[in-house]
């Protein structure tokens, strides 16, 4: 089974620069996007009939949103955490047989730190909500997480130190997500590896020179690692600031998990 995310920064612009091509060389089971960037309507996805597609949309115009688009029709779908409600449009969860899928675009504190506190507060919901899936079925997790959570997740950690996405809460907030039972799927098989990232500021060449971070995952119950075959990052693909990242799994064992 291969699972895709990719925060594709607005999806009607994203499919005039490749997108098409890539979801059909991928070929993946379950395509997850975050920052879709509009409202029910105005798009017209040419998937063919292989695949659901399901939506949460963002009240305010033009802003976040989330997507997964899916050849295996799940038992139920779920707009938000607490409730079915969300208005940014940030999370969706789809139950399959043998696990839940969630895709989610973190709330980001902003270059001021200014939202800072509400992202902190909505990552100890979210840290309960999956803690709770976790309890009845494993999870994978994917999407924006808005946070490199080591050093060696992106290029110049020193200077970015306190930033936006790189705060000492912040990373500390991933650590406890990992310490309730979940894996980075990626460093599960690259613990090591350097200069491998995800996103790149639209700043004049900084993708040419890879200064960049590593901020979208797959993370997974710890118990599904058994089933991980590989964890990968196509640095290659354009068509947004950030680029797919890929999880290939066992089927069969995943749904013995």
């Amino acid at each position: 089974m291969k699972l895709v995310s990719w925060n594709v920064n607005g999806l009607r612009a994203c499919v005039t620069k490749g997108f098409y091509d890539y979801f059909a060389e991928v070929d993946a089971d379950l395509f997850c996007l975050q920052e879709t960037k509009l409202q029910e309507g105005q798009i017209e996805m040419e998937l063919g009939d292989a695949y659901k597609t399901y939506w949460n949309y963002a009240e305010k115009k033009g802003y976040s949103g989330t997507a997964v688009f899916t050849r295996v029709e799940p038992l139920s779908v779920r707009y938000g955490m607490e409730e079915d409600y969300e208005p940014e449009g940030r999370l969706l969860t789809l139950e399959f047989e043998g696990f839940y899928l969630v895709n989610v675009y973190t709330p980001n504190a902003k270059r001021d730190l200014s939202r800072l506190d509400y992202r902190l507060e909505w990552e100890e919901r979210f840290r309960r909500y999956l803690v709770e899936l976790d309890a009845k079925k494993p999870v994978i997790l994917c999407g924006d997480l808005n946070v490199a959570h080591k050093e060696i997740d992106l290029k110049h950690p020193k200077p970015n130190l306190g930033n936006s996405g790189f705060t000492l809460e912040e990373r500390e907030k991933m650590t406890q997500l990992l310490g309730a039972g979940f894996t980075d799927s990626f460093r599960h098989f690259y613990p090591d590896r350097t200069d491998v990232y995800s996103w790149w500021s639209y700043m004049p060449k900084v993708r040419e020179r890879n200064v960049g971070w590593r901020i979208d995952y797959f993370v997974v119950s710890a118990r599904l690692e058994p089933a991980l075959i590989d964890s990968q990052i196509d640095c290659h693909v354009l068509g947004s600031d950030h680029c797919p990242v890929v999880l290939t799994l066992n089927e069969e064992a995943l749904c013995t998990k």
